[in-house]
Parts: structure tokens; sequence; C-alpha cells
């Protein structure tokens, strides 16, 4: 059921919101020039590597040495409304079409953060991920690593289809008011190394 739910629910978007894909398409052309998308491979459900699609957010501006210059100073005015309105997020509605990810999971982090879960974070694998999830309704990138991962295993072990009627409805009144979209000091937030004991 979720996954029909998922496919059903990411064609209707993607047919209804096509006029907005090419309006943010053009504006990120525009405003940051090429490519459009940005593409990444995330770990989704246990550990299988995938392609995540996203509307490109960061410019490409160098140092004098020609290394991109750290991300909190490529990140524009255009890019931080994009990120606000959670808009770079559209493409991966795409990603939930071809069975990737699911609308509601946990969120698809880096590939080099599996080597730092415990092994109760890493169960948060266990599911497919998803463009929002329990986390992103209790606090985003306003809590701590740790928080995010319980709540995740939570969802994991809880999860059913009023659950994530639930997230999808409260995701939606969270990206009206833009909260928690950044973590104070960066960008979004910090890097994951670890918990405290995990070797």
């Amino acid at each position: 059921m979720k996954r029909f739910f998922d496919f059903s629910a990411s064609l209707i978007l993607l047919f209804i919101l096509f006029p907005l894909f090419i309006l943010v398409a053009v504006a990120v052309r525009c405003k940051l020039g090429n490519p459009i998308v940005f593409k990444q491979v995330r770990p989704g459900f246990h550990n299988k590597p995938f392609m995540i699609y996203k509307f490109r957010s960061l410019t490409d501006e160098k140092d004098g040495n020609g290394n991109l210059l750290p991300d909190s100073e490529r990140f524009s005015r255009f890019g931080s409304l994009l990120r606000r309105s959670s808009l770079d997020e559209l493409p991966e509605l795409i990603n939930v079409l071809k069975g990737d990810m699911s609308l509601v999971g946990p969120r698809p982090l880096l590939v080099q953060y599996l080597d730092r879960y415990d092994p109760v974070q890493a169960r948060r694998h266990d599911v497919n991920p998803g463009i929002t999830g329990w986390a992103q309704v209790n606090g985003r990138n306003a809590i701590s690593w740790e928080e995010k991962f319980r709540l995740d295993v939570w969802y994991v072990d809880h999860h059913n289809f009023g659950l994530d009627l639930k997230i999808l409805l409260i995701t939606l009144i969270q990206v009206y008011k833009q909260y928690g979209i950044h973590q104070k000091g960066h960008v979004t937030t910090e890097e994951f190394m670890g918990s405290a004991g995990n070797g």
C-alpha cells in the first residue's frame, strides 16, 4: 500500500507541479548557471546506493587556487530562498517515482555517515528514505543528530499509513512556516561525526 501510494502521489504531483518545475529550473539556470540539478549518491534501503536529485542551490565560486569556497560562502539569497521554501527538494519526486525513496521516511544522508552510526542508528536504513520524515516534523535541522536518529528509528518501528498522512500534513504546515531549515552557524546543519562512544 505504501509503494502504491508513493507511486500514485508522486506521479500526480509531478504532473500538477510540472509548470513549477520549469519555472524553478529556469530561475536556477539564470541565477546559478549549470548544472540545474544537483546529483549525489546517497544510501537508501539496506544501504543500497542511489542517485538523489535536487535543484542546485549553491554557486560555483572558488578561491584563488581554484578550490570551491565553503558552502556558507556559496549560499546566495536565491539559494536560501530555494531551501527555505523546500523547492530544491522537488526533483526528489522522481526518486519516489523510481522507488529509490518514499514520500515519508528517514532523510537520505551522506554515504560517509554509514560507518559512523551505532547499531541502533543504522536501523534508520531498514525502510526507504523519504522526502520528509518523523524527525523533520519534530525539529528538522534545529535538533541534534542523536535526537534525529532516535526519531528515525522510532518511525521505523511504528510507521503506518495513518502516521505517514499525519507527517505529510505537518510537513506542508512547516514548509509554509519555513520552520527548522537551518542549524545555528551552519547553512543547514553540521556534519555528523559519530555519536560519543561509537568507537
